[in-house]
């Protein structure tokens, strides 16, 4: 099998950087969202990300094209025609992610593969909703995609050796350096290390030991690091943030306060990080940029 045509399901920050990344290796990329004026947001990244891509790969042409290459849906039956690969990156939800799986499965070809961008959680959980399970793989990315290009391929027990090496193949024909995730493990490779470390920053200003820049601060000056946690979860985005840290509360009640400080500082203000202007930091000229920023 071939991979040609892609869905991304999930139009946020990470979604669009899927899509705009796989059209601009040469795919055709469908988006799909669950209504029209999400997707109108949905557009406006995709067309924000000419420049961005742009900059970074010095190809105004290629990063132009891109965009003709992808089209938007709120129709999921319609979004799946001819698809060969849906990536999925809606909300770190599980009951979101079962609902849309079970309603993808009925309506998608019987070739189409599907792969989840969960951050956290585990493709077993959600395997025989997909009513494919053999089909059924995690294939993560990092944020700012084009630069932090890591794709983990981490299958449960029942996904096929051909699917897990097809989603390692089409990885790196996106400019991705695939990474493969031999036995299913929440976080992956990249979130095992980077949660601990961003929960670790959270729980110092939930808690009242610290505020978010002299964390930030610490962390940078102590071991070179170019950013913070704070930086980092802007970054990642408050909401994907608020989502990861409600599905620990219930195993960890000591998360409650994070939870709490997130949900009355930011989610509650629709402060959601850097794709809102405004999360611990303000943008697009946020502190921790600053020459003096270190002093």
């Amino acid at each position: 099998m071939e991979i040609n045509n892609v869905m991304v399901a999930g139009s946020g920050v990470l979604g669009s950087q899927i899509a705009f990344q796989t059209a601009f290796y040469g795919y055709q990329v469908n988006i799909y969202d669950i209504n029209d004026d999400v997707l109108v947001k949905a557009k406006e990244r995709i067309n924000a990300l000419i420049k961005t891509y742009t900059d970074y790969f010095k190809d105004e042409q290629k990063a132009k094209e891109a965009v003709t290459r992808i089209t938007f849906h709120s129709d999921i039956e319609k979004s799946v025609e001819n698809i060969d690969l849906v990536i999925e990156a809606i909300p770190e939800v599980i009951d979101i992610k079962k609902d849309f799986y079970k309603e993808l499965g009925k309506v998608s070809p019987e070739k189409t593969i599907f792969a989840t961008n969960t951050s956290t959680l585990l493709p077993s959980q959600f395997a025989q909703d997909t009513g494919r399970p053999e089909k059924f793989s995690a294939l993560h990315f990092a944020n700012d995609i084009r630069e932090k290009n890591t794709a983990e391929v981490m299958g449960h027990e029942g996904t096929s050796e051909g699917v897990i090496n097809l989603l390692l193949d089409f990885a790196e024909s996106i400019g991705m350096v695939p990474l493969h995730v031999k036995k299913e493990h929440p976080g992956y490779l990249l979130n095992s290390l980077l949660v601990p470390f961003l929960t670790a920053g959270q729980g110092l200003w939930a808690n009242g030991i610290a505020d978010p820049e002299t964390i930030d601060k610490t962390w940078m000056i102590a071991t070179g690091a170019p950013l913070g946690p704070f930086a980092i979860l802007d970054i990642v985005g408050i909401e994907t943030v608020y989502n990861i840290v409600k599905s620990q509360v219930e195993a960890d009640p000591t998360k409650q306060p994070i939870l709490d400080a997130l949900e009355k500082n930011f989610i509650d203000k629709d402060k959601f990080g850097k794709s809102s202007g405004e999360g611990f930091y303000k943008y697009p000229n946020p502190k921790y940029i600053d020459e003096d920023f270190l002093k």
